[in-house]
């Protein structure tokens, strides 16, 4: 988070604050501003800001519109997520758009991303591009393989490879995410792409059931590493080449272990 973000959220605290949006108190359950979540696209320089509040209704929706339109420059879509839940998670189910765009467009390498109030999106976009080059380096694709991506999220990776693979498909339990996905691999106009919502665990061995084998078999799982039941998935189908890019290097070695263990 760049320091232009923290004093840009400073400002945001005081003055809503000032215009009768309570903060959010997680101990009592009170109050109404959760978080404030500020996303920027370093490609286009748009700018999303999303309200997480208790309720749906609340009086000052209009200031607080015109309170982010003065203070943060360059922003082009406002929205607000409603998350009522006694619970220290970010966001909830609902995200309503207050002014604006519903989503901000961003680029990694060549390729464009929707990216909306809730989606997963790396944070740090330059780094993002030099790893996804190194996983497609990894990937080795020549034309005609077939890419399964476990984790897809909103189909960074995947649309990634698909720009040298024969076919990706991308598995992903949160919906909206694989919603997402959809959504920017019609965007980039990619025809060879295929995304189901699910437990990357369990679809992933139905596909290979059905027949849709992968050569390559690529895993971005959250901290925790991948499930047990994935790991022998790879185990038992043997794909050519896998691809593990970890965000934890100590699930990372856990994972290496029994894949190693396992031949």
């Amino acid at each position: 988070q760049t320091g232009e973000a923290d004093a840009i959220l400073a400002g945001l605290k005081k003055e809503l604050a000032a215009i009768g949006i309570r903060p959010y108190n997680e101990v009592s359950h009170e109050g109404m501003l959760r978080h404030v979540v500020i996303r920027k696209a370093r490609a286009t320089g748009e700018v999303m800001v999303v309200l997480v509040t208790k309720k749906k209704k609340f009086l000052q929706k209009e200031a607080a519109v015109a309170t982010i339109q003065k203070l943060v420059p360059n922003v082009t879509s406002i929205m607000q997520n409603v998350n009522s839940d006694k619970t220290n998670v970010i966001f909830g189910d609902e995200t309503v758009n207050l002014w604006g765009k519903d989503v901000i467009i961003d680029t990694i390498g060549d390729v464009r991303f929707e990216i909306s109030a809730r989606s997963f999106y790396q944070v740090n976009p330059q780094q993002t591009e030099v790893l996804y080059k190194q996983a497609l380096d990894y990937a080795d694709l020549q034309g005609n393989e077939r890419v399964i991506d476990a984790y897809c999220g909103i189909g960074t990776i995947s649309l990634f490879l698909a720009q040298k693979a024969k076919a990706v498909m991308g598995v992903e339990i949160v919906p909206q995410a694989i919603e997402d996905a959809k959504r920017n691999a019609e965007l980039n106009g990619f025809t060879n792409t295929y995304f189901e919502a699910g437990p990357a665990e369990e679809v992933i061995p139905r596909w290979y059931k059905e027949g849709k084998e992968a050569d390559v078999l690529v895993v971005d799982p959250p901290r925790k590493g991948c499930d047990e039941a994935l790991l022998k998935t790879i185990l038992e189908q043997r794909p050519k080449r896998v691809v593990y890019v970890s965000c934890n290097p100590g699930t990372l070695a856990r994972d290496l272990r029994i894949l190693e263990d396992g031949g």
